[in-house]
């Protein structure tokens, strides 16, 4: 069986890079046939880019580079930054705004895992609708 993949690339700049990947985001989801009826994980899907994008542009103090890619099965998102220290776990208080991103992408994700490169690191997170069934897009 042939697997047929899609997949869409953006670089999201320190300025006003959050925002716009959660619209990107939201944006080149709707052209696969499951979202429509998956509301709940097209959300997860986004909150998850809007922190991966937070945390490289507040940890790494890097752009974003972000790719979603669509395998029939899985839409793995993926944000590279030019950090290579991988991110911690960390267990913030109830008064401290930052510290959850990570926790909240483990939570939201079906798989997720995070790797050094020679110019930085990528966090990838893996989201696998209920009602895809192997459909791979147009």
């Amino acid at each position: 069986m042939a697997i047929k993949a899609m997949g869409w690339a953006h670089s999201f700049p320190m300025s006003g890079g959050v925002r716009a990947g959660r619209e990107w985001t939201r944006a080149q989801l709707e052209s696969l046939p499951w979202t429509a009826d998956e509301p709940q994980t097209v959300d997860d899907v986004v909150l998850a880019v809007s922190e991966l994008i937070t945390n490289a542009h507040v940890h790494a103090h890097s752009d974003a580079y972000l790719v979603l890619t669509w395998d029939g099965d899985c839409l793995h998102v993926s944000v590279h930054d030019e950090d290579p220290e991988l991110p911690r776990q960390r267990e913030p208080g109830a008064d401290e705004v930052s510290g959850r991103g990570m926790g909240i992408v483990r939570m939201l994700a079906d798989e997720w895992g995070m790797r050094c490169q020679r110019h930085g690191k990528t966090v990838t997170a893996c989201f696998r609708p209920a009602g895809a069934d192997g459909q791979s897009g147009s």
